[in-house]
């Protein structure tokens, strides 16, 4: 059973810099005067990044070429060199690039700018709606009796507030959950349907 949220980790859209776009805006007409001509990478067929771009395409209406690799690494390989061009990365894996001046950040893939990286702006300024993050959070067995589930519940909410624990996640670019089990089970099914949708407008497949 849901029991509560914990945290989000939206990703940067990142973009080799090659690309002349310097904001989102005009990345999305570059791409909409270029159409087939920008190649997107992720490090898997239905990865986060992966479907993160497809609705990204979706509520663009762009066209670009999903590139599937392997792993994280491999990607990066390609991004740096401009063998590809875009990626939708996680804070881990682009921020030291995009701070050496290596890669572009356009936009951060949550509904608002995280903290930690105030100059980028998020998507959603530009493309009203659009959100799309990697969330943890913890369940429990189904039988499980609901004043475990509370008890639960209490002491994980205390904690994703604790100050220390904010700030960590801050430095690795996620965002503390709070929420009731209710809250969570709402949250598990509204993503459920969103992804769903995007799976299958995409066809994307598992490799």
């Amino acid at each position: 059973m849901s029991v509560a949220p914990i945290v989000r980790f939206p990703n940067i859209m990142v973009v080799n810099p090659s690309i002349p776009s310097k904001t989102l805006p005009e990345f999305i007409a570059y791409a909409k005067t270029n159409p087939g001509k920008i190649n997107m990478a992720s490090p898997g067929s239905g990865s986060t990044p992966h479907v993160t771009g497809e609705l990204f395409k979706a509520m663009t209406g762009t066209n670009l070429v999903h590139v599937p690799y392997r792993s994280v690494a491999a990607v990066m390989t390609d991004l740096l060199s401009g063998q590809v061009q875009l990626y939708f990365g996680t804070t881990a894996s682009s921020l030291e690039y995009v701070r050496a001046g290596k890669l572009r950040a356009l936009a951060v893939t949550i509904e608002r700018r995280l903290d930690a990286l105030p100059d980028i702006p998020a998507v959603a300024e530009f493309v009203p709606g659009y959100e799309a993050s990697a969330w943890f959070g913890v369940g429990t067995p189904r039988n499980t009796p609901v004043e475990i589930i509370d008890k639960l519940n209490k002491e994980i909410n205390a904690g994703v507030a604790d100050p220390k624990m904010k700030a960590r996640l801050t430095d690795l670019g996620g965002i503390a959950l709070r929420g009731s089990p209710s809250d969570f089970g709402k949250l598990i099914v509204e993503e459920t349907e969103k992804w769903g949708k995007v799976v299958k407008l995409s066809g994307a497949k598992l490799d």
